[in-house]
């Protein structure tokens, strides 16, 4: 299985974080999967690829080429994959993936991970999606959905398409073993009625 990464590039982080990214990438080369990532040298997805590396697994970077500067990308990928933009970028990432983790992140994480589940949203894909909320980071994110959910601005069914996992083994067993299932647009016409 392709599984594709989404996390920080900040290395200003604590410990846990970069161990929990690095454990994950392990385990997916363990089990004879590859790494779709961001490309990044540094922070939870330099972590996440060089644990995947440790175990001999494969690994594909995707950037724009403004990226590719010394020091930016890890340089030890299978295969990485230039783009001309950030859009490209996601495209290129969400097309090759069988699945998604999305790691701990900022404002770039973010938008990948509702991007893809947006997209899983209204049915365009039905590829399983795990959020890795290592130390609580996901907490507020969870609580903030609830609160959409219970504010009509979203169905509930929403929080299916996901699972909040707290261990990198929980999120990887929850992409390789959820039934596929996704929304559709028809779904949240009616839901709007």
């Amino acid at each position: 299985m392709d599984i594709c990464v989404f996390g920080a590039s900040s290395d200003r982080l604590d410990a846990c974080y970069l161990q929990a990214a690095e454990e994950l990438g392990r385990l997916l080369a363990a089990g004879g999967h590859r790494l779709i990532f961001g490309g990044g040298n540094d922070g939870l997805m330099g972590a996440c690829a060089r644990g995947a590396a440790s175990t001999g697994g494969g690994i594909i970077g995707v950037a724009p080429r403004f990226f590719d500067e010394p020091g930016i990308l890890y340089d030890a990928c299978t295969e990485f994959v230039f783009t001309e933009t950030m859009a490209e970028r996601k495209t290129v990432m969400a097309a090759r993936a069988d699945a998604f983790i999305a790691l701990p992140g900022g404002i770039g994480t973010f938008e990948e991970f509702f991007e893809v589940l947006t997209l899983k949203q209204l049915g365009r894909h039905a590829k399983p999606m795990a959020l890795l909320n290592t130390a609580g980071y996901y907490d507020a994110l969870g609580a903030m959905l609830d609160r959409a959910v219970a504010g009509g601005f979203m169905s509930a069914e929403v929080l299916t398409l996901f699972a909040l996992c707290e261990r990198p083994a929980e999120a990887l067993a929850h992409v390789l073993n959820d039934r596929p299932r996704s929304g559709s647009v028809r779904r949240i016409v009616d839901y709007n009625k």
